[in-house]
């Protein structure tokens, strides 16, 4: 059986792909694009990408090494270097410096996979590279989404990324949901396809996630991946699959409202 590191380091392989091929094709007018991203352009988000994947090589490097994370100062001359690249320079940029952060993961025998821990540095303990690993997917996959939803409405999550993302989504709450936006208390029990999983989203003073409760007061069924972007801020009704349905007290703005971004 394949670890969780092995597949999200295979999902990081297969969306680095992908998006590369659909990077090569876009134009002077394409990199200029408004993307997904709330003020980022398509070459904005490849820059942050490409920024993020030398940071990560960082972080990782220096587990490996037995050191501890990277001084603010080196992500701001990261973010600075980027920053300054012209829209071409950034897309031009990017594919490399997101291979050789996932090449480095892919060389990675099977004992450092399972031992492990790295130091974000602003967590609060190490986490194992399964972990370390699913944090650089989740940035990936939803930046690349990004992308391409500015040249396809019906753009959706990598398949082989969903999983992986949806079971980190918990994760997310604490800054990603505002149970304040919503006027009361409520309870779901979200059924998702693609794949199939079922838990219940109870907003309160917070929100959170857990087993399906014995009480509800309505349901979400959607595709697994409108899940993730959904709690992820990824929602507009226009990027909405047609088979999402919300029944109860509850309707789709509320929990949009709820999820607003971040």
């Amino acid at each position: 059986m394949t670890s969780t590191a092995d597949q999200t380091i295979d999902a990081l392989r297969t969306g680095h792909d992908e998006l590369v091929a659909k990077v090569a094709r876009f134009g002077p007018d394409e990199l200029v694009r408004d993307s997904a991203a709330a003020e980022w352009t398509v070459a904005q988000v490849l820059s942050h990408l490409g920024s993020g994947a030398e940071i990560h090589l960082a972080i990782l490097e220096s587990a490996l090494d037995g050191g501890t994370a990277p001084e603010g100062d080196f992500y701001q001359s990261v973010w600075g270097r980027w920053d300054a690249m012209s829209p071409a320079e950034q897309a031009a940029n990017f594919p490399a410096a997101n291979e050789t952060l996932v090449n480095r993961f892919e060389k990675l025998d099977d004992k450092v996979r399972a031992e492990l821990m790295v130091d974000f540095g602003f967590l609060p303990e190490p986490i194992d590279l399964a972990g370390a690993a699913g944090m650089r997917l989740s940035e990936f996959a939803l930046h690349s989404w990004d992308v391409q939803v500015a040249f396809d409405s019906t753009a959706r999550i990598a398949p082989d990324a969903t999983a992986l993302l949806l079971d980190r989504v918990d994760g997310l709450l604490g800054f990603a949901a505002k149970a304040d936006q919503y006027d009361g208390k409520l309870t779901l029990a979200v059924h998702t396809t693609d794949p199939n999983r079922d838990f219940g989203l109870v907003v309160a003073d917070t929100v959170s996630l857990l087993d399906v409760p014995d009480s509800v007061d309505g349901e979400l069924t959607a595709p697994a991946e409108y899940v993730v972007r959904l709690i992820t801020g990824r929602h507009r009704a226009e990027h909405t699959p047609a088979s999402v349905s919300v029944t109860g007290p509850a309707t789709l703005d509320d929990l949009r409202r709820i999820f607003p971004g971040y």
